[in-house]
């Protein structure tokens, strides 16, 4: 999959950009602040229906602006679309594949795949489990549409148990029966949720540890497993459910659940959050990203978008001239960077023998550099 034009009007510092992009390598170098993220974020909307960086539509609109449009023109397994979202303050985004009005977001997830690698990474390591669930799942629905749909059902049916049981707080009250018929809504999902991240787990491992022995030349042993008390079937996660009735009520919460699930960082035998240097940490996150990258195409049988944002951040230059030699060796189709150094990443690429489109960004005005373009 490739994307071959780019439309920005009124997104973030973007008044207006007309972009015509290379087949493997898209380079947009400027100063911090001149809106060169803005460009992969552009592409991650175009993907995912919404911001990498900022959930919150609106505030995607640049400033003083009534409206946004964000516009894309793909060749997706030798056919030509076009993804679209527009947004007007006050109202809803509309999200338009091939001028026709998406009714539900959900079905645009997984048909344009891309995988994002930057800096805001680093909560995948030292945030909650809940960021790391989201990227658990963010992987799963690119290619697995029934996941999908389990895990909208269950995180809606989750937020009404738990209402129910603020609900028997406040008005000491309870209702055993009510409880058990959300317990017999959810478990099917969970158990199909559940089974879904254990093989995604088994499978994802062995790429992830050769991809990170090849970007650390093999300094240092890694591993990640799924943290999970939910097992078995619908009938066995219900009866855990059920178990657990008497801690909801006290806590006011669900308490079993996949909801609790983590991905837990190792390296060696110790956390990577508590053990792990700078450039370790950041290893471990671009390993991890390029192997959703494979899995993904292996999975989907499209080839996702790569998007690299400020990759030099606290990772070493040798460690870099691994990755900028993996992302061109074949495997990997097309390549957006970014880089606050004007002509370190396109050299790097020029030694690989990669075609190289490179962009200069400014204040929001993206330029081709002609004399670097191939």
């Amino acid at each position: 999959m490739r994307l071959k034009e780019l439309h920005l009007v009124n997104f973030k510092n973007h008044r207006g950009a007309d972009l015509v992009l290379g087949n493997q390598v898209n380079c947009f170098l400027g100063d911090n602040g001149s809106g060169k993220t803005n460009v992969l974020d552009a592409v991650h909307y175009l993907c995912f229906c919404k911001s990498y960086f900022n959930p919150i539509d609106g505030q995607n609109i640049a400033h003083g602006e009534p409206f946004m449009l964000v516009q894309g023109d793909f060749e997706r397994l030798d056919v030509q679309e076009r993804v679209s979202c527009g947004l007007k303050r006050g109202t809803k985004k509309q999200f338009k594949r091939n001028d026709k009005t998406y009714t539900r977001l959900a079905d645009h997830i997984g048909l344009f795949p891309a995988v994002m690698i930057a800096p805001d990474d680093a909560a995948l390591i030292h945030d909650g489990s809940e960021m790391r669930r989201k990227w658990l799942d963010a992987v799963i629905s690119q290619y697995d549409r029934g996941y999908l749909e389990a895990l909208i059902d269950v995180n809606k049916s989750l937020a009404q148990r738990n209402a129910l049981l603020r609900y028997f707080a406040e008005n000491r009250t309870f209702d055993a029966t009510m409880l058990s018929s959300w317990n017999a809504r959810m478990a099917p999902k969970a158990a199909k949720i559940a089974a879904a991240r254990t093989t995604f787990m088994d499978d994802f491992l062995p790429g992830f540890l050769s991809t990170y022995e090849e970007i650390s030349g093999g300094a240092e042993a890694v591993s990640l497993s799924l943290k999970t008390h939910v097992v078995g079937d619908a009938a066995a996660i219900e009866e855990m459910m059920e178990q657990a009735q008497d801690d909801d009520r006290r806590l006011r919460r669900t308490t079993i659940g996949v909801h609790k699930d983590d991905v837990v960082f190792k390296l060696g035998e110790h956390a990577l959050n508590k053990f792990g240097s700078q450039g370790q940490q950041k290893s471990f996150l671009v390993s991890l990203r390029l192997a959703q990258f494979a899995f993904i195409e292996q999975a989907t049988g499209v080839k996702p978008v790569l998007l690299l944002d400020d990759i030099f951040d606290k990772i070493d230059e040798k460690r870099v001239e691994a990755l900028m030699r993996r992302v061109t060796n074949g495997a990997f189709g097309q390549v957006f960077i970014t880089d606050t150094h004007l002509g370190r990443i396109p050299a790097m690429f020029e030694q690989t023998g990669a075609d190289v489109k490179v962009f200069e960004v400014k204040e929001g005005e993206v330029s081709p550099v002609e004399s670097q373009g191939s």
